[in-house]
């Protein structure tokens, strides 16, 4: 598909993604379908590496067989080889192959032959991933009404319904047969080619959309237990917040907290893929069901209500435990938060008590040094006397000069003292001037 647009000679540059939106409205067209027909459909996860491979294998398939090349980038193609067409599909993470067969039924019965004798046509490529899908739809005419659904399926699961002008029936009961494929029937009454394969492929998408919709239940059953076990110990968390005292024991209920949210973050990562996912393809599903415009066929339920009563509470497990994960995402931030502020405001008064500790040593400290330094002024003055009453002492025995050597050294006393103080002082100054 060209994007770019041409006026006269000139040519307008296109979007780089205007050619992807122009060909995402036929990216899966219908195809008609003559009745009878006989179609197998199955659906494989195909996420990862998968995806590429069966691309790859697919491509290699056609090529050996001399059929029309897959084109690059395509996410459809279809081929017809003799009296079987192959329609092939891929998804974000499944991926399809609906082999179309010719139907000549004996007698007229439906779904004889059985589905695993008509399989060997799936054989020809690898399996691409796990299967998720397997449907036996067998579109028969029936432009009579005589067949009965009740007959050809469990009457306790049937579901069966008209399509909105009367000229369709189509039923299933949604069982595996003893080959694992799950049988539809679609009686046809005056549908025609193109409606007939509008109306199949619809069907077909609605039990596929159906399956995978239903693949976040096992999810949500497996974290469900996870979930309650955190809720639990979040309300015993939570009420022995109220009688705790000191910060070892508030740090270790915190950390019992965010151990909790981790563990509940790792769940809900895990699984928020699988329930966005599922939330999606039941939404697809109703779609589906609400284009086609379903009637009822006498008393038996139309596919819309036996799907509305048999998934609804599966829908609404994943949902419930989607909303608990984020309620319960919510209620241990705000518990941890509470804590987290009683624990800052036990530091904060450790540290204001530190704080206290080390200004009631400083002034200890500073009484200390003034007392050594009152004590070294003494001791030094002490020394300092002595020698000068030394030399006091010798000066006069020497003659020199005549006075009291005693009352000279003890007029020496005062400044000697005043003097050593001063000396200490200047020095402790310049410590105290180099330490800033």
């Amino acid at each position: 598909m060209t994007a770019d647009v041409t006026i006269g000679t000139e040519r307008l540059a296109a979007h780089p993604l205007r050619a992807a939106v122009l060909g995402e409205v036929h990216a899966r067209p219908f195809t008609p379908i003559d009745t009878p027909r006989r179609v197998l459909h199955f659906a494989f996860e195909t996420t990862g590496d998968r995806g590429e491979a069966d691309r790859l294998a697919l491509i290699a398939a056609c090529a050996a067989r001399g059929l029309p090349e897959l084109p690059k980038g395509a996410k459809h193609h279809r081929v017809e080889f003799g009296a079987i067409a192959l329609r092939w599909e891929q998804h974000s993470e499944f991926t399809t192959y609906t082999w179309e067969l010719p139907s000549e039924p004996p007698d007229g019965i439906p779904f004889h032959p059985p589905a695993a004798a008509l399989g060997s046509p799936m054989a020809q490529v690898p399996q691409p991933g796990p299967l998720l899908v397997a449907i036996d739809l067998h579109l028969t005419a029936d432009s009579e009404r005589k067949i009965a659904p009740e007959r050809l399926f469990d009457r306790a699961s049937l579901a069966a319904a008209e399509n909105s002008d009367s000229t369709a029936l189509y039923a299933t009961d949604f069982r595996s047969d003893p080959a694992g494929f799950i049988r539809i029937l679609i009686a046809d009454r005056g549908l025609g080619a193109e409606r007939a394969g509008a109306l199949t492929q619809r069907v077909l998408e609605i039990e596929t959309y159906r399956t995978l919709a239903l693949l976040g239940l096992p999810e949500a059953q497996r974290l469900a237990p996870s979930v309650r076990r955190i809720e639990t110990r979040l309300a015993e968390v939570t009420a022995a917040t109220e009688g705790t005292e000191g910060l070892e024991a508030n740090q270790r209920l915190l950390d019992e907290l965010t151990t909790l949210a981790a563990e509940l973050e790792a769940g809900a990562a895990a699984s928020q893929f699988r329930f966005g996912a599922s939330r999606a393809y039941d939404q697809i599903l109703h779609l589906r069901l609400e284009t086609i415009g379903e009637r009822k066929v006498g008393g038996l339920p139309t596919w819309t209500s036996f799907l509305a009563r048999r998934m609804a509470p599966a829908m609404r497990t994943i949902a419930t435990l989607e909303e608990r994960q984020t309620k319960l995402a919510d209620k241990l931030a705000r518990a941890a938060n509470l804590l987290r502020t009683r624990v800052d405001v036990e530091l904060q008064q450790q540290n204001r008590d530190v704080l206290r500790s080390m200004n009631e040593r400083t002034r200890l400290q500073l009484m200390l040094q003034a007392t050594v330094e009152g004590l070294s002024v003494a001791a030094i003055s002490y020394y300092v006397v002595g020698l000068f009453g030394y030399l006091v002492k010798g000066v006069h025995d020497s003659g020199l000069v005549r006075f009291d050597p005693s009352l000279a050294t003890g007029a020496f006393v005062p400044v000697a003292v005043l003097l050593v103080w001063w000396i200490v002082r200047r020095i402790r100054k310049r410590h105290i001037k180099g330490v800033n």
